[in-house]
């Protein structure tokens, strides 16, 4: 399992990399792992303004659907085109290639509220 030391994370397993006012956003290695193979990906918000927590999305594996959840406020600018043919590269890249949306952030005092890698570490194994 995987667990960079520059992203943020939430409790319901987003990650976050912030470069300047934009944060990039995605699913975490373990959330990839959890659900299985990646079919495909709803994510229909570009422009959008949403709050923390609101859902952005769906991520729909072999085994399941699953919501995905903004970890912090902001303006939806781009969503990952390249998603839509590979939705595996969820499975296969999730810190990389594999990341969903990007986000002007609204509320930088937000990232406060987000899990470092070690306390997510921590909550991935509990």
């Amino acid at each position: 399992m995987d667990f960079p030391e520059n992203l943020k994370y939430t409790k319901d397993h987003e990650w976050i990399r912030v470069e300047d006012n934009i944060a990039y956003v995605g699913i975490t290695d373990f959330a990839q792992n959890e659900l299985g193979d990646v079919v495909y990906i709803d994510i229909d918000c570009e422009g959008d303004t949403l709050e923390q927590e609101e859902v952005f999305g769906s991520v729909e594996t072999t085994k399941t659907a699953s919501d995905l959840f903004m970890p912090i406020s902001g303006t939806i600018t781009e969503i990952n085109s390249a998603l839509e043919d590979e939705p595996e590269l969820v499975n296969s890249d999730p810190y990389g290639e594999g990341w969903m949306l990007k986000v002007e952030i609204s509320d930088v005092s937000e990232l406060d509220g987000l899990m470092d890698a070690t306390a997510y570490q921590s909550c991935t194994s509990a």
